[in-house]
């Protein structure tokens, strides 16, 4: 190549580097009043709490911290995880298939089945929850119906329990783990399948091996939204738990309601930030959650 040629190869690289950046410097221009917004939203909230809960009548204190080494925060910090975890896996159980079976339905049947899905969205949280607990108490429909068929004797508690707080979550957290599942399994290619049965896998081998690497990443993306939407639920299992359930949330909430501590509830919402964040770090480490999200 000739050093004319090179120049200009050269100013063309230049030129384009320039343009770009004076693109990024335009975008940044534009975005900065909504991230600004977003900044003051979430981070000065944020900070806010950290502030209170470091703070006490007589200035800087870890009171509010020392606290939480008491039985009842520590019962009420182990509930909220494992209502967590419990109904995060009930959501895979129940929405992995579910979201199989839409994603493979003709064009015809398919917004029928995403219309049942979204259907509890058109409906108060408030309203489905306590239609849970007509559904789930003593002489609720359901064991009503158990009795009338002869399968149990005396009613079963499935209400003002974790049994019942679980149902609940349940029900109401399944469409935010399908709606990313199906997406993610909607854009995989069927030939793959035909592929790998041309290949001589069996229906159970392709699906293992091909289909459901590939739907990683809208079930990890599921899995997520639905941990961290669990995580600070109150309505639900203050109404199905009975009093039994005590959560994270609800333990926020008394401190302000009922002792006006706010140094209290923002430590106990400034823990359940920091241990959230862990928890969802040591999964990304653990799976490789950010390598099958790249590949998505």
């Amino acid at each position: 190549m000739s050093g004319a040629a090179t120049a200009t190869v050269g100013l063309n690289a230049d030129a384009l580097t320039a343009q770009k950046l004076s693109e990024n410097r335009s975008i940044l221009t534009l975005a900065s009043p909504g991230l600004l917004l977003i900044g003051l939203v979430l981070f000065v909230p944020i900070g806010w709490l950290f502030y209170l809960s470091f703070t006490g009548p007589d200035g800087f204190t870890l009171e509010h911290y020392q606290r939480m080494t008491h039985g009842a925060y520590i019962k009420t910090f182990t509930t909220t995880f494992k209502v967590g975890f419990v109904v995060t896996a009930l959501c895979v159980l129940l929405g992995y298939p579910l979201a199989y079976l839409i994603s493979q339905v003709s064009d015809r049947v398919r917004p029928w089945l995403l219309a049942c899905v979204l259907l509890p969205f058109w409906t108060s949280l408030l309203v489905r929850t306590y239609a849970w607990l007509v559904l789930l108490q003593r002489r609720g429909i359901i064991n009503s119906w158990l009795q009338d068929i002869g399968l149990i004797d005396q009613p079963l508690r499935l209400v003002h329990n974790f049994t019942g707080t679980a149902i609940g979550m349940t029900h109401i957290m399944v469409p935010f783990l399908l709606l990313p599942l199906y997406a993610s399994m909607k854009a995989i290619d069927r030939d793959l399948m035909k592929a790998a049965s041309n290949c001589g896998a069996t229906p159970v081998q392709a699906f293992w091996q091909v289909f459901f690497p590939l739907s990683l990443p809208g079930l990890f993306a599921g899995v997520v939204l639905v941990f961290v939407l669990c995580l600070g639920f109150y309505v639900t299992p203050a109404v199905l738990g009975g009093g039994r359930v005590i959560m994270w949330a609800m333990q926020i909430e008394s401190n302000v309601a009922l002792y006006a501590n706010w140094g209290a509830a923002s430590a106990l919402g400034v823990a359940l930030l920091v241990v959230t964040l862990v928890i969802l770090w040591v999964m990304t480490r653990l799976f490789r959650i950010d390598r099958y999200l790249a590949q998505g």
